[in-house]
């Protein structure tokens, strides 16, 4: 017995091609668009009216096209008694550095705080960019935690 071979009709085929273009081309615009998403770094100049952050229902965080940037924060705030520069970090990022130093891993710091991982990565992100800016890297773990305890954010009996 030989099979029949089955082919749809031509206009369902144009039909089906024209449908695999558009989504082509939507795939293709928004890669387009996340490739284009930065995260501005403290200190640098972010674009106000980027597509897609305007306002969402129900989502007022999102206001952030229409309501003016605010004044960005100096990231130098004191000297400390050795002469060294103090970056000038929040609370919340203090409370991270904190937390991650303290646990065993970034997940459990998420875990303990309540936050996503993506939001530990982007705290750590800026505070290593803060000290960087004032001329003081700290690309590592260990290189954050002789931060910490320079600038009096911990102590070696809190570790």
């Amino acid at each position: 017995m030989t099979a029949i071979a089955h082919q749809a009709p031509q206009h369902l085929r144009q039909i089906n091609a024209r449908r695999d273009a558009e989504a082509q081309a939507r795939r293709q615009e928004a890669l387009a668009r996340l490739a284009a998403r930065r995260m501005p770094l403290p200190g640098q100049v972010s674009r106000q009216n980027q597509p897609g952050l305007g306002h969402r229902a129900g989502h007022p965080h999102l206001h952030r096209a229409n309501s003016p940037m605010p004044a960005p924060e100096t990231t130098v705030t004191a000297e400390v008694s050795t002469g060294r520069a103090k970056p000038n970090l929040t609370s919340r990022e203090v409370e991270v550095l904190r937390t991650w130093m303290l646990v065993d891993s970034k997940p459990a710091v998420a875990q303990e705080l309540y936050i996503s991982l993506g939001t530990v990565n982007t705290h750590l992100t800026r505070i290593r960019a803060k000290y960087a800016e004032i001329g003081r890297p700290a690309p590592t773990k260990a290189s954050l935690v002789a931060r910490a305890i320079q600038d009096g954010i911990m102590t070696l009996d809190e570790l």
